[in-house]
């Protein structure tokens, strides 16, 4: 079995998104979903306060199925996304410990 990655997404509503406010709720669930029907696994989403309206964390097989998410997010018009590979304590010794 392969070790699934943690990513953090963040998001902020596009003119769309605001004006369909109250389907927010559903949207997150749908998203969540399909998250997990990609092979990952959501850790939580958080609504925000400052330069970003929510954000996720969540665990996917690799940056193509992240990748594939945000973008097919993105296409529905409601969010505009970052995403970032987010690396455990565990991995980040490992990379210091393997430079020059």
């Amino acid at each position: 079995m392969c070790r699934l990655q943690t990513y953090v997404f963040l998001y902020n509503f596009t003119d769309q998104g605001i004006k369909e406010i109250k389907n927010s709720p559903e949207n997150v669930k749908n998203a969540t979903e399909a998250w997990e029907a990609m092979g990952g696994k959501v850790h939580g989403v958080y609504c925000l306060q400052g330069p970003y309206d929510f954000m996720s964390i969540g665990e996917a097989p690799n940056d193509e199925v992240a990748a594939t998410f945000a973008l097919a997010l993105g296409a529905k018009g409601s969010v505009r996304t970052l995403s970032m590979r987010a690396f455990t304590a565990e991995e980040f010794t490992k990379i210091v410990n393997n430079l020059p």
